[in-house]
């Protein structure tokens, strides 16, 4: 395999050239420099990809650091933001989600950190943890979304020629986006709780109370999102402010508790 230093330096180079590039086509409105943005994003990806395997995997189990688990996640929005740049104009979300990940490309070859699982008790641990990371991966890409539109709404209102208006879909369309993420996450969250059910044993002792209380909100306060996006037709601002607020609450469960436990407790 390639020296991870030059496949670390590689993903945060293509990734941030394709960001370079999407920049330009919102500029001109050129669109023949998608099939390099695409091309060069595929690079990226791919090259993620292997680096992940390499700090991911050791000698000595699967190291599911804090920042490992962010450049994971980061790589699966990524690639679940390329793939639906095929059938919609998402130039938008790929400017923010090529950095992030370049972000923690960078940070995961650098501070690797250490929470290693050397022996799962099952085979049910690693679908748990797989079915975790999606989860948070969609509801991250999720509230990305959210962001947007929030802004999108505002360009309607005040700069409705804006750059950043030809970039995106049109409203409804991303509103349908928006939930069908959602959904799709929260079936994710939702299998992801109840298969981590089956290792508590004790919440205090196991440093679990704080992320199962935060992970049972989040779910409770996307459950009702979508029950009132069914219900009532809530939507536009209502929408981005309980994605957001329950995204707050599953990133606190997840990556809160991990750095408290890994770097401030050192556990």
């Amino acid at each position: 395999m390639m020296d991870s230093s030059i496949l670390t330096m590689s993903t945060a180079g293509a990734y941030l050239a394709s960001t370079a590039l999407i920049g330009t086509q919102l500029r001109t409105s050129e669109q023949r420099l998608k099939r390099w943005i695409i091309t060069i994003a595929t690079i990226a990806l791919v090259a993620h990809g292997l680096s992940l395997i390499s700090t991911l995997f050791t000698t000595m189990g699967t190291n599911v650091s804090l920042n490992n688990m962010a450049s994971l996640v980061s790589w699966i929005v990524a690639l679940l933001v390329v793939i639906e740049s095929q059938n919609e104009r998402v130039e938008g979300l790929l400017v923010t989600v090529f950095p992030l990940a370049a972000i923690t490309v960078l940070l995961a070859y650098f501070f690797p950190g250490e929470k290693l699982i050397s022996n799962p008790s099952s085979g049910w641990q690693w679908i748990h943890i797989m079915l975790s990371i999606s989860a948070y991966s969609l509801l991250n890409l999720a509230a990305l979304q959210a962001l947007l539109l929030a802004l999108q709404n505002s360009q309607l209102h005040h700069n409705p020629t804006s750059t950043l208006l030809r970039a995106l879909p049109p409203l409804q369309s991303m509103e349908n986006l928006l939930f069908k993420v959602i959904v799709t996450g929260f079936i994710f969250l939702s299998l992801s709780l109840l298969s981590g059910a089956l290792f508590v044993e004790d919440l205090l002792a196991q440093h679990l109370a704080h992320k199962t209380v935060l992970s049972l909100l989040a779910w409770v306060l996307f459950a009702t999102l979508i029950w009132g996006h069914m219900r009532y037709g809530w939507r536009g601002k209502v929408a981005v402010r309980w994605t957001l607020g329950a995204y707050f609450s599953l990133m606190l469960a997840y990556f809160g508790t991990k750095f408290v436990l890994e770097w401030i407790l050192r556990r």
